[in-house]
Order: C-alpha cells, then structure tokens, then sequence
C-alpha cells in the first residue's frame, strides 16, 4: 500500500527478488492517486499491477482492496507496508511455516527497526489487566510488568511461537481464511487493524504464529512518543476502539471506561511531549 511512498516503493520491490524462490504477483494500492501519479510508473517499470483507489480508506481498507484483485488460485498472500526491506528468503521461510498447519491462519517475521534492534512484532492480546496496566505506566515506567507481557518479548530473536497478534507492516497470511473473516475491519481507519485482525483469526480457531528465522526491517518501526500529535491521537482512539469491542458486555463497562480514561489521559500526555518536540 503507499500514500505518497514513491520514495521507499523501489527498494521495497527490488528486495522482494530475495525474499521469494518464485515472482509473486505483486500489487501496489495508491491512496494518494493522482493523474500523474509517480506509483504508477514505478509499478509499471517492476511490472506490478497497480490500484488507484479514488479516496483513502486507510490502511486495511486498502489492503482488502488489493487481495480482492488476486486470482482464486492464490493460497498465500504478502501484506506489507512500503517501507519495509525484505530479507533474503524472508517470505519461503514465512510460507514454509505457515504450510506446516492447516490451522495456521498467518505468519509474521522478525522486525527490525533501521538501527538494527528487534522491535515487538507478535504481542499478546491486551486484556483488561494488561490493557490498563500498559495504557497507564508504559510511558512512566517503561518496564512495567503489564507492558512486557503485552509486548510478549521473551524471546523475539529465536524462537518460533504463537502469538496473539502480528504486526500489519509484514504479515503472510492464509487468504481463504482472511477472506471468510472479512479481511481487515475497515472502521479502523490507522491503527489497531492487525490487532483486530489477530484477535478475530484467533476467535475462528486459527493460529498466529511469529517465525523470527524470516527478517524484515521495518524504517517506521519505532515508539509512539516519536510521532505527530494527530498519529498519537489516532493510535489512542483506535485502541480504545478495540477494548469496546472486546469487552462489550453491559457489566464491563465501568472497565471500559477506565481504560478509555487511561488512554485518553496517555495520549494528551504523549500528544504534550511531541508537540515540546
């Protein structure tokens, strides 16, 4: 997918050679199309189909558009932010693992940041304990025991295990079963859309597993108190999205509303600090 990516896009694709024994079909979605658009010719000069979409439906929309364009045939489908660098091999290893469980729904690789570090990929599910935990102190007390067990990062370098969700800048994922879930809920505009995602393959019985022997690096891994007041905004909102969703029952609501609180109390205090930026 790319929005205004024309930059990052060659890179991306030149790694795909690597990444892959066999030319996959590659679909580049623009939701900043224009009448010149500059994807549309660097889609041309890789030869990969390109997908302008009249408005920008974020993230998850625009990727549901691009596998609706995908033959029948196709068993396994490569989502990816355009910033990202494909490691040799990267994609055989993710649908080598993927194909050893029919009840493996998708696959997702270790993530390194631009300077190299391992960045927390395959988190749990937050629950109501770790949910108000992290909302509350991940900012203030980085460590806390809340924040680790959400973050899952136990052992991001070696070992291969399930998780409750994958990170969305580079995921493998079975596309029968994306398609019978609906692919991405597009109501969640920026944000939260692998976490959702993660959650409903989890709820229809299927796996997530994080396979750290495939590498990507990923130029916009990085923490939330380095993004704009609007991003911050955006990630906040859509967390507490999710926990309504989750947790909807008409007995939790006093939960859901001191996590809304707590994450609306983290998000002005993270907005603050990068507006002092």
């Amino acid at each position: 997918m790319s929005y205004g990516s024309e930059d990052v896009l060659p890179t991306f694709l030149r790694s795909i050679g690597h990444a892959a024994a066999i030319n996959p079909l590659v679909v580049i979605v623009d939701n900043k199309a224009t009448a010149d658009s500059p994807v549309a010719t660097i889609a041309a000069e890789w030869g990969a189909e390109y997908l302008a979409l009249p408005d920008n439906p974020g993230y998850g929309g625009a990727l549901n558009a691009a596998v609706a364009l995908l033959p029948a045939s196709i068993e396994w489908v490569v989502l990816s932010n355009p910033d990202v660098v494909l490691g040799e091999a990267s994609i055989d290893l993710l649908v080598a693992a993927a194909s050893s469980d029919t009840a493996i729904a998708s696959v997702g690789p270790r993530v390194l940041t631009q300077d190299g570090e391992t960045y927390p990929s395959a988190r749990a599910i937050p629950s109501l304990r770790t949910g108000i935990g992290h909302a509350m102190f991940a900012n203030l007390w980085p460590t806390n025991p809340w924040t680790r067990s959400y973050r899952n990062e136990s052992d991001e370098t070696n070992t291969s295990r399930d998780a409750g969700w994958l990170s969305g800048s580079c995921l493998v994922v079975r596309r029968a079963v994306f398609d019978q879930i609906g692919g991405f809920d597009t109501d969640y505009f920026m944000y939260f859309e692998d976490v959702d995602l993660g959650y409903r393959l989890g709820r229809a019985g299927f796996r997530n597993v994080y396979v750290p022997s495939a590498v990507v690096t990923h130029a916009g891994a990085h923490s939330t108190s380095a993004e704009s007041s609007r991003m911050i905004a955006a990630h906040h909102t859509s967390a507490q999205r999710f926990i309504r969703q989750k947790y909807s029952t008409f007995l939790l609501w006093p939960v859901r509303t001191l996590i809304s609180a707590a994450l609306s109390i983290r998000s002005r205090a993270l907005s603050r600090r990068a507006g002092h930026h």
